[in-house]
């Protein structure tokens, strides 16, 4: 029986999130007889980049700038959650519900909090939605890296930052399970459109291998409908990276207008 690494480490979070998902693993490695790698040691980048990948989830952006042409595209999730569906989700840039401040213009000299420069849904979305409103390149007075979408939240929560932007999946998962952790926020807006975060494998695999794992994927959480509730997923849709370059021209977009870097 080969050994392979099966993570998926992008919703991890509340813990009923996690535990489904680690059911739907455990079942599509039972189906393709496959035993799973410890891969607890690895970063997450040499996680995506292990040859050993069977599979695993990674964020749109980095997808389409450091992992281009080095991982294969499984497909994405079509979630039917709250400002996310269809296989596309968006992030919703989020306050304290008791700022005074309504539309996004007002918040021009706030403080504003990413959880990491290579995010899409807390960097790349924020930045395009934000891009017709710069001067001289700047937006926010400053911009913290929490690290986290949740880390992000506690920062909104304790007044360390005034704006986010949160991936409408993870607050739709915090929303129903932690509820304490959105309590006190609200939407000021909603970013444009993008694909859901992608399941990828080595780049190793052929086409058709990597397509038979999606309907083995798909087989395994037909057999969970529990687990297919608790995620909110539907089934994985199949993907290229062409339907990724949106990330790169909401970035090309942005620098367009003179807004290439949040600052």
């Amino acid at each position: 029986m080969t050994q392979d690494i099966a993570e998926l480490l992008m919703y991890v979070a509340p813990e009923p999130i996690r535990q489904a998902n680690e059911r739907w693993l455990t079942r599509i490695l039972e189906r393709l007889g496959i035993t799973r790698r410890n891969a607890e040691a690895l970063s997450l980048r040499d996680l995506w980049l292990s040859p050993h990948l069977l599979l695993t989830q990674t964020c749109g952006y980095p997808l389409m700038t450091a992992l281009r042409g080095q991982v294969r595209i499984i497909g994405r999730p079509r979630y039917e959650l709250p400002d996310s569906t269809g296989g596309n989700h968006c992030s919703l840039l989020l306050s304290r519900a008791d700022d005074s401040r309504r539309t996004l213009p007002a918040f021009f000299g706030s403080r504003g909090v990413i959880n990491g420069e290579d995010s899409n849904s807390g960097m790349n979305l924020l930045r395009q939605r934000l891009a017709s409103l710069h001067r001289d390149g700047q937006f926010f007075a400053r911009v913290g890296i929490s690290g986290s979408h949740r880390e992000s939240l506690r920062w909104l929560r304790e007044n360390q930052a005034d704006l986010a932007a949160i991936d409408s999946v993870t607050f739709a998962y915090l929303a129903r399970h932690a509820e304490e952790e959105v309590a006190g926020l609200r939407v000021v807006a909603r970013s444009a459109l993008s694909p859901t975060l992608p399941y990828i494998t080595a780049a190793t695999l052929t086409d058709e291998q990597a397509e038979a794992l999606r309907q083995v994927m798909n087989e395994a959480l037909r057999e969970l409908p529990d687990v297919a509730e608790i995620l909110g997923l539907q089934e994985v849709l199949p993907a290229s990276e062409g339907d990724y370059q949106i990330v790169l021209d909401y970035q090309q977009a942005a620098e367009a207008l003179g807004f290439g870097r949040l600052r």
